[in-house]
């Protein structure tokens, strides 16, 4: 277990704070929709070794049906116990869901397992004051993250006032923005400024379809007259649920660009169309994004981390024409691909 002593707290803080590659860590399954215990360790061995900073667990693509199940506990204290191994500092952020009880309780859970923070899910049978005080609850029980959820896998549309609000509880550390909407990434953006904690909450992006311009783009907010910069950190994101070691490398790059560095600011301009290309693919955009765990799970598959595709509910599968686009996108952008570095490393993890 990780220690989450003050001292701790704040060195895993420091590390968020300057930005992370953060997989939405999915969850490995046998053929009878069973935890498969040695590929979920494979998983969570193959993000470390690819130079992930954090790990999210209990999250969307961990598949939210696990929570308020006699799962959830296993799932987070396999990937904290795995995540121990690592010799450094793994920042872990457990998914917490529900009504305000459900969600304390779940933090408390995570908190004595060794989490640092919780990702707090979004409940759309709570107002927002409801939210804003669930939040106040969590955050007495570990530090929150945000989380702008995009409603066409569980989320809502929450207001400008809502992200102000939020921002400003002590307790809230960063936000994962994710609406896939440019309208309500500015509505978080405005918020976090207002409540002037522009320099406190880490912005980490979960727009999957447009992570690298998200990462390399310095927003200039204006509110009251006053000008604030602000930007994304690091990415909280199902898409580096795969190809992990190629997004370190690009989140490195993006940091260049933030720097100055034009050359790179052109070269991950280009990539981001490719990028969001491939995740079209994935996430099944086409149909609504029914098939996006699957299509994470293919992935993964094909490098031989998971046996199959298999999700919790067996109606959750690859839609018409995914595969297809899938073997499109795999063939057109190798260079967005860590296949060779999870070759050299599967044997191990598996082991």
């Amino acid at each position: 277990m990780l220690s989450t002593a003050p001292e701790a707290q704040t060195s895993v803080r420091h590390l968020f704070r300057r930005g992370l590659v953060i997989p939405a860590h999915p969850l490995a399954l046998t053929e009878d929709r069973k935890l498969d215990e040695r590929r979920q360790r494979a998983l969570t061995r193959y993000y470390v070794e690819a130079g992930a900073g954090g790990l999210a667990v209990g999250v969307h693509t961990t598949q939210f049906a696990i929570h308020g199940t006699d799962l959830l506990a296993p799932v987070l204290e396999l990937a904290a116990r795995t995540a121990g191994e690592a010799g450094r500092e793994v920042v872990l952020v457990a998914g917490v869901t529900g009504p305000a009880a459900q969600a304390v309780a779940e933090a408390e859970l995570a908190r004595s397992l060794g989490y640092h923070m919780v990702l707090l899910g979004p409940h759309r049978e709570l107002d927002e004051d409801a939210l804003i005080e669930r939040a106040r609850a969590v955050g007495e029980v570990l530090p929150v993250i945000g989380f702008y959820l995009q409603p066409a896998v569980g989320g809502r549309a929450l207001s400008r006032d809502f992200w102000t609000r939020l921002a400003a509880i002590e307790s809230v550390v960063g936000i994962k923005v994710a609406p896939f909407d440019r309208y309500r990434t500015l509505d978080v953006l405005h918020g976090v400024v207002r409540a002037g904690r522009a320099g406190d909450v880490a912005l980490y992006t979960g727009n999957d379809d447009h992570i690298l311009a998200d990462l390399i783009t310095s927003h200039r907010v204006v509110v009251d007259g006053r000008e604030v910069d602000v930007e994304f950190v690091g990415g909280l994101l199902g898409q580096w649920a795969v190809w992990v070691r190629r997004a370190v490398e690009l989140l490195e790059e993006a940091k260049l660009a933030r720097g100055g560095d034009d050359a790179a600011v052109r070269r991950l301009l280009t990539l981001d169309g490719h990028l969001t290309d491939a995740n079209a693919a994935i996430f099944d955009t086409a149909n609504g994004f029914h098939g996006c765990i699957p299509g994470i799970h293919e992935v993964l598959r094909r490098q031989g981390l998971l046996a199959g595709r298999w999700c919790l509910d067996p109606a959750e599968e690859l839609s018409p024409g995914q595969l297809a686009e899938i073997d499109r996108i795999w063939a057109a952008y190798p260079w967005l691909r860590d296949d060779d570095f999870v070759a050299g490393g599967l044997d191990r993890w598996l082991s």
